[in-house]
Formats: C-alpha cells, sequence, structure tokens
C-alpha cells in the first residue's frame, strides 16, 4: 500500500485531476438522478436488497441493470438476460477501440481496471479534451478525476435509491423524472447527423417494436441505431473523397 501512495498522491495534486473532475460536475446531477431512479426502480421491479446492491457495485451499467432487473425478478430465461445485457453494453466495445492509440501502452491490469469506469461521458468528455488519438501524460490524471465525479455521484445515488426503493410512494413520479434526466444528458452529446440520426432511428425502432415481450423493443431499437450509425461512418469518408 505504501508504494502506492506517492503514485496517488501525485495522481489528485495533478492540475488535469482537477480539470476532469470539473468537467464532469456539470452533467453530475443528471447521472446522479438516474442512479437514484436505477436503484429504486431495482428493489420496486422486485430484486432483493442485498442483489440490487450487488449489482449496483459490480455492473456499473445503469441501462443494463434497469433493463435486466424486471426480467431477473419475472424470471426471464438467463439466455433473455445476457442478451439484453450484451447488445445494451456493446457500445462499450466501441468505446474501448477509441481508447486503444490512448491507452494501449499501460500495463494490462491498469487497462483492466479503467474499462470498468468506462462510461459514456467519461468516454465524450476525454474526446473532446484530447482530440488526437496519441498517449500523454495528463491524460490518465483527467480520466480518474472524471471517474471521481462520475462513478461517485453513480454509486452514491443508486444505493440511496436502493435504500429508499420501498419507502417512496409511486405517485411520485421518480421514474419520469429520471428517464427526463437521462433524455437530457443525451441530448447533449448529439452534435451532428451521425449522432442524431441514430437516436432518431433507435428511437422510432423502440416505439414500433414496443408490443415484443421481455422489453425486446430495446433490441430492436440498439441493432437499427448500430445499422445506422454504421452505414454513416462508412458513407462519411466516400463522400468526403467525391467532394471538390
Amino acid at each position: 500500500m505504501q508504494r502506492w501512495q506517492p503514485r496517488l498522491r501525485a495522481l489528485v495534486r495533478h492540475p488535469e485531476f482537477a480539470r476532469g473532475a470539473r468537467d464532469m460536475v456539470g452533467v453530475a446531477l443528471g447521472i446522479g438522478a438516474w442512479g437514484l431512479v436505477t436503484g429504486m426502480a431495482m428493489v420496486k421491479g422486485g430484486l432483493a436488497v442485498w442483489v440490487a446492491v450487488l449489482m449496483s457495485l459490480t455492473v456499473f451499467a445503469g441501462t443494463a441493470q434497469l433493463a435486466v432487473a424486471p426480467l431477473m425478478a419475472s424470471g426471464a430465461p438467463i439466455w433473455v438476460v445476457w442478451a439484453t445485457a450484451l447488445c445494451l453494453n456493446l457500445r462499450f466495445v466501441i468505446f474501448s477501440v477509441q481508447w486503444r492509440p490512448y491507452l494501449a501502452h499501460l500495463p494490462l491490469k491498469r487497462r483492466a481496471l479503467m474499462s470498468f469506469f468506462n462510461a459514456d461521458l467519461n468516454y465524450v468528455l476525454f474526446m473532446r479534451r484530447f482530440p488526437e488519438p496519441r498517449p500523454a501524460p495528463e491524460q490518465i490524471p483527467y480520466f480518474w478525476g472524471g471517474v471521481l465525479v462520475n462513478a461517485g455521484s453513480w454509486h452514491v445515488m443508486s444505493l440511496i435509491g436502493i435504500a429508499l426503493g420501498h419507502r417512496v410512494p409511486s405517485e411520485w413520479g421518480l421514474g419520469f423524472a429520471g428517464t427526463v434526466a437521462l433524455l437530457a444528458m443525451t441530448c447533449s452529446l448529439l452534435s451532428d447527423r451521425a449522432t442524431w440520426l441514430p437516436a432518431l432511428v433507435a428511437g422510432g425502432a423502440a416505439v414500433v417494436a414496443y408490443a415484443l415481450p421481455l422489453k425486446l423493443n430495446m433490441l430492436v431499437a440498439i441493432a437499427a441505431a448500430v445499422v445506422v450509425g454504421t452505414v454513416i461512418d462508412h458513407t462519411r469518408p466516400a463522400l468526403a473523397k467525391a467532394s471538390p
């Protein structure tokens, strides 16, 4: 433990650590609201408190947690639970590919630890701060500064939601509030056609396939968004070459 203290102290004192934390503060309120609603939803959906706590601390993927909790509580086939979580988390594979030029030089254990805290907003803010895909000494402090706020707000509020799950009346409509918070965070990340179009297609597909059982409309929405996003990524270079 003592040999890690100087490294930890240097990491926290680095100016980029504070900058990463400050950048994440702006969206921490939405993350916390979503964590609160997810924690409450897991308990209200029928999961035992200890299972909800274990999932909150080890899964760290709010959308997947919210989707699979009612499936687990209703006794859905395990393949449906795993398939739902896998499809909802496929975006992290894409994130990991984008992280590779920055982190490939690090030891495997450090990369594995960082991959656990890889989250949507960490990814977006990091790429905005470091658009050049090459490693730099200030990237690691910036990453962990953002993680401190992101993971901290999520875990704390999720655990509070679990603790309050059976005490807060359903009439308060916190589920709707959490959905609005998530939508606000999502809309703030949509900046061009490559992001808006897949989001609109995913929303439309989810509504059209709403009647499917076991929340399979989510899988349909994800598949539709991935297809549209892939098409845009492949056509954009061709369009750039064709333009004068």
